[in-house]
């Protein structure tokens, strides 16, 4: 057993504080990873505060994990010691069932995930990565490649993700016309992502501030919400639109700016059910449809496609003592654009 320092919390109330796991000791395809940096994720707060059904306590969240490979099992072949190593939202599936096979293992109906799951035993609980350290079978950590900041690559194995495979699914590519909801964590990459694509961007959002921002991070457009005339120059423009937003709202009034066909993807997902008029899909045959991260070849895909064209989560580094306030913060939208926990301080 390896012990690993990590943060956890032990109800939907409580804060999350400093707390000792225990890591296995690698097997024949495992790997050991030091963990250097872990993002903040909003599915963190949903799942930690019990916002999403029902959370297995003590929780130690975190799937946007990167580090260092310490230890490899005899019969590893993908990673050596010293090589760099990435995690994601799942840490194991039963790699028969049709899903596995064709590489969206997410959807696997016995995906461990990373954290609130069990492994494949059913019975051993796994823990995420605010901790020092993980025990991995290699075949489900990606490679990432040397030379790139670390700290600015592990929102990629959520955010980057989420946010990729929607855009490829849908075969973004120059000359498309992507419109994106919310900027904060998934919806800066997904503006980032589409633009490295060839798309033009147009980002919706409720704050006024984000303007600025937006057209710096590569969009092109920027609708304020909050007045629904900002909504009609806009009509039968779009191509896509990925929508980002943990909150209810109302989908009907974006999709008007989707073209004949068009296609609203949902990756964020609100606690609270949310509405659409049904005209808003009849009239011009358009789709409401979701979309949840990527299987391991696609996330190693992204993983390369981001270091090649320079894509890098804009984050703030924080210390773990600061959790809990990142937490209330990411809530409130204070953050520019992804927490990323620095593990040296655990």
């Amino acid at each position: 057993m390896i012990q690993a320092k990590a943060y956890a919390n032990h109800s939907p109330t409580d804060l999350l504080k400093p707390f000792v796991i225990n890591r296995r000791s690698p097997k024949p395809n495992d790997i050991v990873i030091e963990i250097a940096y872990c993002g903040i994720c909003h599915s963190d707060i949903h799942t930690a505060r019990g916002e999403w059904g029902p959370t297995a306590y003590p929780f130690v969240p975190g799937h946007e994990i990167v580090g260092k490979v310490i230890e490899v099992g005899k019969k590893v072949k993908r990673f050596k010691r010293g090589d760099l190593a990435g995690v994601g939202c799942f840490v194991d599936s039963c790699g028969k069932c049709a899903n596995c096979k064709s590489n969206e293992q997410q959807f696997c109906d016995h995906t461990a995930f990373t954290y609130n799951s069990t492994e494949l035993d059913k019975v051993t609980p796994t823990y995420g990565g605010y901790s020092s350290h993980i025990t991995i079978k290699d075949q489900y950590a990606y490679k990432i490649k040397k030379g790139l900041p670390l700290d600015r690559v592990a929102p990629l194995l959520c955010a980057g993700i989420t946010t990729y495979s929607p855009l490829k699914r849908f075969k973004t590519k120059k000359g498309s016309k992507v419109g994106v909801v919310g900027l904060g964590g998934l919806g800066h990459m997904a503006v980032k992502i589409a633009k490295a694509m060839g798309a033009e961007v147009t980002v919706f959002s409720t704050s006024p501030g984000k303007e600025q921002d937006a057209k710096k991070l590569g969009a092109k457009n920027f609708i304020l919400t909050s007045n629904p005339d900002n909504f009609v120059p806009y009509e039968g423009k779009l191509d896509l639109i990925i929508d980002t937003v943990s909150a209810q709202h109302d989908f009907s009034l974006y999709m008007s700016t989707l073209k004949k066909a068009g296609t609203h993807v949902l990756v964020g997902a609100s606690p609270e059910p949310n509405h659409v008029e049904a005209m808003a899909l009849i009239f011009g045959r358009k789709s409401l449809t979701g979309s949840l991260i990527g299987g391991l070849k696609e996330t190693q895909e992204m993983l390369d496609f981001c270091a090649k064209k320079k894509v890098l989560a804009d984050i703030e580094l924080v210390p773990a003592s600061r959790i809990n306030e990142a937490y209330d913060r990411t809530v409130r939208g204070q953050v520019k654009y992804r927490f990323v926990i620095d593990a040296k301080t655990l």
